[in-house]
């Protein structure tokens, strides 16, 4: 098995995972859905193309949802100057990575500096910056509503690949391994900042959107997030529980386009870098899963609901 070769950079280009952009013959449903269940906040909406904001985070938008056929349009992450979005740029064009479009200024609600690009698997990625934040709040006590946007996961058919994709591209560092005694290595736990993961890499039957997180203000909220989606008819695949691999709570839901979506908090926060070490974790193992004990057990139905369908989007740049 290729081995992951690990870079450990306490300082990145990269900032934050920024938005997840979602295509869906669902639209009308699909909106609904995250407005009036999930809590996300509509800032604008015209020519089927709709931008949601987490109410407790500054970015313009968490999700973009567009009228047409299922796929992930993109993923974008923050950079920390024009200066970081121009040296990614110039990295990636030296690996022979294909681009969307060059640096540039752009048109979409927030604005900003960037580019895009596909990464190995076909997925378009989108690195920005000097984007025009909004007035976020903080989240009361009890309101089951989510914070921001907290990770992505991607499912692939070539684990070490992508994921050294990550390493080699944009300074991802490893921080778990989820690793099943018979099968080998089955996700990467990955990060761009201290927080223990913002992307994760999963191995599937096929390259598509495995799951999206919502970071919720406590567990209090979580819970009462929870109980919310519950009682708006959309079905719990797996939880509520509490992961191994960065200590966060789960509770994940499927969306009225088939993805699944997740409630978390608690993230785990790596504070030292230099001094982590990460932790290859037997998925076999009960508490790896869930280390209360309290969710449904891990099957091959949770695990198919997670596989979804075939992303259509693959190197083909979404319209906006």
């Amino acid at each position: 098995m290729q081995r992951i070769e690990e870079i450990t950079m306490t300082v990145r280009q990269l900032s934050h995972l920024r938005y997840l952009a979602l295509a869906t013959p669902k639209y009308d449903e699909q909106l609904e859905f995250y407005t009036k269940h999930w809590g996300l906040t509509l800032v604008q909406e015209a020519d089927g193309v709709a931008y949601l904001a987490a109410e407790g985070s500054p970015e313009p938008f968490s999700v973009r949802l567009r009228r047409g056929e299922k796929r992930i349009d993109l993923v974008a992450f923050g950079a920390h100057t024009r200066a970081d979005v121009d040296a990614l740029a110039a990295k990636l064009h030296a690996m022979d990575v294909r681009f969307v479009h060059e640096p540039q200024e752009l048109t979409q609600l927030g604005g900003g500096y960037g580019f895009r690009f596909f990464d190995i698997d076909g997925r378009t990625i989108e690195v920005s910056t000097d984007v025009e934040l909004r007035e976020s709040r903080k989240i009361n006590p009890r309101e089951p509503v989510p914070v921001k946007l907290s990770h992505v996961v991607f499912n692939t058919t070539g684990l070490d690949k992508t994921t050294q994709f990550y390493i080699d591209a944009l300074d991802f560092a490893v921080s778990d391994t989820l690793v099943h005694p018979h099968m080998g290595d089955m996700m990467h736990f990955m990060r761009c900042n201290n927080a223990h993961h913002s992307l994760a890499i999963a191995q599937g039957p096929h390259p598509s959107l495995h799951h999206a997180s919502f970071e919720m203000r406590g567990v209090e909220e979580w819970m009462r997030g929870t109980g919310k989606i519950l009682r708006s008819g959309a079905r719990m695949v797996w939880g509520p529980g509490r992961h191994n691999a960065g200590d966060n709570t789960f509770a994940y839901f499927i969306d009225p386009s088939g993805n699944t979506m997740e409630f978390t908090t608690e993230l785990a926060v790596i504070e030292d870098e230099d001094n982590w070490h990460p932790s290859r974790l037997d998925v076999t193992q009960v508490t790896t899963q869930d280390q209360w004990g309290t969710a449904n057990a891990m099957s091959e139905f949770v695990a198919r609901e997670s596989f979804n369908d075939v992303d259509n989007g693959l190197f083909v740049a979404p319209p906006v």
